[in-house]
């Protein structure tokens, strides 16, 4: 009785040695394409933040609650500097360097509000002197965060996250639910980058996305295509073999 040909034998490792090499070229081109369906997706977002400003009161009420609609919404806000009520918010970062955002709250004009405005960002935590007096600026709109992290000292006027309900301990009058970063920068600070962008199009880059899908089917069908021929090439002919 002759020898049962294992699998792995030599004479079949250039059909292994293909589909493996044709397996992995499905699958990293498929993960390239659902690369490209991502940071099309992020370019359309920030598309979305390069629009006209709207007054913020056309976004936002004092009362109201945060619509996803317009985060990353370039707004336009008109009122007073509160430069007594200006704090810091820690771990920002930009590239590799973990830094601090500057926010000076403005009272918005006829509203009886304030909104955090973030004013730009710093690597040390250094506070240039907060401006003063009435303001029109730009930014974009962004949801308050609540992460859960715990201030470890109140006591300080830096704070882990920008949530709402600690900004208020360093202001005397109802705030926003939700805060601007500007668009011009002070003198001393960087820019301060948004932390959340706005929805994309749900159809976006869709072409991309059912690239990477069809790549990843190819790939499964390679694997059912390999494991046919293993069934009915070499397991069952070696079968034959052995019985003749």
């Amino acid at each position: 009785m002759p020898d049962r040909p294992h699998p792995l034998a030599p004479r079949y490792w250039p059909v292994h040695l293909l589909a493996l090499a044709l397996l992995s070229a499905a699958v990293m081109l498929g993960v390239w394409q659902l690369d490209a369906w991502k940071s099309k997706r992020e370019a359309s977002a920030r598309d979305l933040t390069t629009v006209a400003a709207i007054p913020l009161s056309s976004a936002l009420g004092p009362d109201d609650p945060f619509s996803s609609t317009y985060v990353g919404q370039p707004v336009s806000v008109r009122g007073t500097w509160l430069p007594e009520s200006t704090f810091v918010v820690s771990g920002r970062e930009r590239g590799d360097v973990e830094g601090f955002w500057v926010v000076t709250p403005v009272a918005v004009s006829g509203t009886g509000s304030a909104i955090p405005v973030v004013r730009g960002w710093s690597a040390s935590g250094a506070r240039p002197e907060a401006p003063s007096g009435e303001v029109t600026l730009t930014g974009w709109l962004q949801p308050a965060e609540g992460t859960g992290e715990v201030d470890e000292d109140p006591e300080d006027d830096v704070l882990p996250q920008l949530r709402i309900a600690d900004a208020l301990h360093f202001v005397d009058q109802d705030l926003y639910g939700g805060y601007v970063i500007a668009a011009d920068t002070d003198a001393g600070l960087e820019k301060a980058e948004l932390d959340q962008l706005p929805p994309a199009p749900r159809f976006s880059a869709i072409r991309n996305l059912f690239y990477a899908l069809e790549w990843w089917f190819f790939g499964g069908f390679l694997v059912f295509m390999w494991w046919r021929w293993l069934v009915d090439e070499v397991l069952r002919r070696d079968e034959d073999d052995v019985e003749s």
